[in-house]
C-alpha cells in the first residue's frame, strides 16, 4: 500500500537511529543561530520541544535524497525542505539547495 504524498513532497525518508551523534554542519549551525534556535555556546533551544527530546534528536538521522548523505535528524529539520515529520518517516520537498 502506496500512501499520498502531500502536494509539494517528493520523498517520504525514514529516520533511523544511530550510535553516536552525527556532527552537523557549520552552515546547518548557523541556520538555526540566525532563526534563534541555537545560543551563541552552540545549545540547542528549539521553541516546543524538550530538552529530552532534542536529546533524542541528536541520535537519529536519514539519508537525505538533496545532499545524496546521511544526515542528521536536526540538519533534516532546519533544512528548507523539511515539511513535516509523520511516524518516524520525513516529508521532503526535494528541492535543490
Amino acid at each position: 500500500m502506496t500512501e499520498a504524498l502531500p502536494e509539494g513532497v517528493k520523498y517520504l525518508v525514514a529516520i533511523k537511529q544511530v550510535e553516536k551523534p552525527i556532527k552537523m554542519t557549520d552552515q546547518a549551525k548557523a541556520e538555526l543561530q540566525s532563526s534563534g534556535m541555537m545560543d551563541d555556546k552552540g545549545k540547542l533551544k528549539i521553541k516546543g520541544v524538550s530538552p529530552k527530546m532534542i536529546k533524542r534528536m541528536k541520535l537519529e538521522s536519514v539519508d537525505c535524497p538533496v545532499l545524496k548523505k546521511e544526515v542528521g535528524f536536526l540538519q533534516c529539520y532546519v533544512c528548507k525542505n523539511y515539511f513535516s515529520r509523520v511516524s518516524g518517516q520525513v516529508f521532503c520537498k526535494g528541492d535543490p539547495l
